[in-house]
């Protein structure tokens, strides 16, 4: 970095969650780990959901309030994506697990953030070392898919599931965050980011601190900065589609993929998205979906874009007039 050159704070670690009260959405789990604050004792637990849903913050903020201010000497964070085999649960969890905690509550959190990531091998040691020092040594676990976690271990803790955050929620945040940094974000604006974003906290923040930086918050601007297009874009296509306007259709596939650079499979999913939320009578409804996944199918497997959206616009023709 060049001397004098000004610090660019990142938000989602500048407005990340210091407490449990803080966090956005997951009113439910909130309060379980409020219980534990009060009974001044947590049991092994096991956070999953999809990323940017709170996980990590209400870690951190759960031994914050546990510990107080030198919450940091009884806390080991570790990734297990990146730090995931045996060696890593021998040494580093081990030699954290065997010193006596220093706190008055006598034990201590290690969190394994993506711990769906550990070898078999790996995990198989670190049930080992939950029994051994299970005295003093609290484990949290922070996964996708709790399935990835082997019995012996879900066995052993609470499993607390987080969901992807309300478009209420998310836009609430956005709204704190814009009135904080003094930047204009309109309705239409926050709820383009929601969209893109997907319930996902981390990427809401990320792109928006992008557009601000840019000076356009705009909600085309914030669709061309994600690589997206509206679901009101996605709606037209469908619709036109199933009404059997192929040229139509062509014309906008086309400037989806030569304008906005998506791929296939992006405007597939986005069709994916538009047709489980409209209100297309039931059959036809399935009848979309299989095509949609027979087409993501036929280019996952190296299929040509250009030829399996053509394929599938003259599908959704063909669905379109025979289910009308």
């Amino acid at each position: 970095m060049l001397s004098g050159a000004p610090m660019i704070d990142i938000w989602i670690e500048k407005y990340r969650p210091k407490s449990l009260d803080e966090i956005s959405g997951q009113a439910e789990i909130v309060e379980k780990l409020k219980a534990f604050v009060r009974a001044r004792e947590i049991p092994h637990l096991i956070f999953a959901g999809p990323a940017g849903t709170g996980k990590t913050s209400a870690a951190l903020a759960l031994a914050a309030e546990l510990f107080g201010e030198d919450w940091k000497m009884s806390f080991l964070e570790l990734n297990a994506s990146n730090e995931r085999g045996i060696d890593v649960i021998r040494e580093q969890v081990k030699d954290f697990a065997r010193i006596r905690p220093s706190n008055s509550l006598g034990f201590k959190i290690i969190f394994m953030d993506e711990a769906d990531q550990l070898t078999s091998e790996a995990q198989a040691a670190l049930r080992r070392t939950m029994e051994m020092y299970s005295e003093t040594t609290r484990f949290i676990f922070s996964c996708n898919y709790s399935s990835q976690i082997i019995p012996p271990i879900q066995s052993r803790t609470v499993v607390l599931r987080f969901r992807p955050l309300s478009k209420e929620d998310v836009v609430k945040r956005l709204k704190y965050i814009a009135e904080q940094e003094k930047v204009d974000l309109s309705d239409d604006s926050a709820e383009a980011i929601y969209e893109a974003s997907e319930g996902d906290m981390r990427k809401a923040l990320n792109i928006f601190q992008a557009v601000a930086s840019s000076g356009n918050t705009s909600p085309s601007r914030i669709f061309e900065m994600v690589g997206k297009t509206s679901r009101k874009e996605y709606e037209k296509l469908l619709r036109i589609s199933l009404e059997g306007l192929f040229e139509d259709a062509r014309n906008e596939l086309d400037r989806m993929l030569i304008q906005q650079g998506m791929s296939g499979i992006d405007i597939i999913r986005g069709l994916h998205s538009a047709v489980r939320s409209s209100q297309i009578e039931p059959r036809k409804k399935a009848e979309v979906i299989m095509a949609l996944g027979e087409a993501e199918f036929r280019i996952v497997e190296g299929g040509s874009d250009n030829i399996q959206l053509d394929a599938l616009i003259a599908r959704l023709s063909y669905i379109g007039g025979r289910l009308s």
